[in-house]
Formats: structure tokens, C-alpha cells, sequence
């Protein structure tokens, strides 16, 4: 968990191609659902407010990479089709995850493209659902480059601000962190409860 959680390492190892390939991954690759995308995309935006990081770089890098991730994603589902729904359950799928994702994607439509970019497992298979359902490419993009630019501009631009506002905000990355996760989840533990309700 605590390797989920902290992103420092890998920026630190990889730099900007190690979250570009993550945000690419966790956007449309199904074994990508477990990658750390939201904390990943804060600790670079904080470490671009220290100058560790050039932000625009980190902006425009990770934006084309979501976008692309997705439409990845939505060819992988346009090719697979529904057989994706009889796929046995393996280290990296589980079919529950296509099933939550479905059940989203009926109840939101095409904001769901935009609403999953901010929920961790949904936003990795929403894509694909798109692509399985057949969603007119061109209305998939355009969700898709307005998700994309959400997510990636305002967890990194939240980073930067805060590490430009407050003092020694690395002492509270965990904490920070932790709390993003909890709120990244909090849609779909909201809806799974109004569903069993």
C-alpha cells in the first residue's frame, strides 16, 4: 500500500516519461487500473513548485498521454467487443470491474468519460466500455479531451498551488495523498451504497 501511496520514488527514478507511461497506462490499458495516477500526478505538480520539474512539460506530457491512453482503451473495446464480458477473471481482470464500470456508464452516459477520470478502476475500464458500446469516436474524443484535461491540469495544478502556498508541504505528503485516494473513491463507494439501498 505504502508503494501505492508514495510516487516520489518512481518520479525520481523515471522523471516525466515514468508518469507519462503511468497516466498512458492507468488511462486505457486493463492492467493499468492498480497504477497510482491521482497521487502520481500531485507529488509531480508539487515537486514542479520546488523546480524540480518543469510544469508545462508535465502538463502537456500527461494530457496527450491520458488522452491517448483512452483512445487505446476505446480500440482495444471496439475490437474486443462484448467477448470482453465472457473473459475469465485473471491477476490483471476481474469481471466485477467491467460490471462496475457498465453499471456507471448506464446510470452517467457520456459524462462518465469525464466523471471517471477522477475514479481510480473506472477510469481505466471506461474506455474500453466505450469502445464496447460502440460510442461514436468523434463524441468519445471530445468527452475524452475534456476528461483528460480535467484530471491531468487540476491534480497537478492543485500540487503546484499548494506547494507554492504552504511551507514544507512535503511533511504532509502522505497525508495529502491518502486523502486523495479516499475522495477519488468516495463516488463509487457512494454509489454502490444508493445501489444495495
Amino acid at each position: 500500500m505504502n508503494a501505492l501511496l508514495n510516487s516520489l520514488p518512481l518520479i525520481e527514478t523515471f522523471g516525466l516519461l515514468g508518469v507519462y507511461f503511468v497516466i498512458f497506462a492507468e488511462s486505457g490499458l486493463f492492467f493499468g487500473f492498480f497504477l497510482p495516477g491521482d497521487s502520481l500526478l500531485f507529488t509531480a505538480g508539487l515537486l514542479c513548485s520546488e523546480g524540480r520539474l518543469n510544469l508545462a512539460a508535465l502538463i502537456v506530457g500527461a494530457f496527450i498521454a491520458a488522452v491517448l491512453g483512452d483512445s487505446v482503451g476505446y480500440a482495444f473495446g471496439k475490437k474486443v467487443g462484448p467477448s470482453i464480458f465472457t473473459k475469465q477473471d485473471s491477476l490483471f481482470f476481474k469481471q466485477k470491474y467491467i460490471e462496475q464500470t457498465k453499471r456507471f456508464f448506464e446510470r452517467h452516459g457520456k459524462r462518465t468519460l469525464i466523471l471517471a477520470r477522477f475514479m481510480p478502476i473506472v477510469r481505466t475500464f471506461a474506455p474500453i466500455m466505450a469502445g464496447v458500446g460502440e460510442m461514436k469516436y468523434s463524441d468519445f474524443l471530445r468527452y475524452n479531451v475534456v476528461g483528460g484535461f480535467l484530471w491531468t491540469v487540476g491534480l497537478s495544478g492543485l500540487g503546484f498551488f499548494l506547494g507554492r502556498t504552504i511551507p514544507n508541504i512535503d511533511r504532509y505528503l502522505l497525508p495529502i495523498i491518502i486523502l486523495i485516494i479516499i475522495v477519488s473513491f468516495l463516488p463509487a463507494v457512494i454509489h454502490y451504497w444508493r445501489g444495495r439501498k
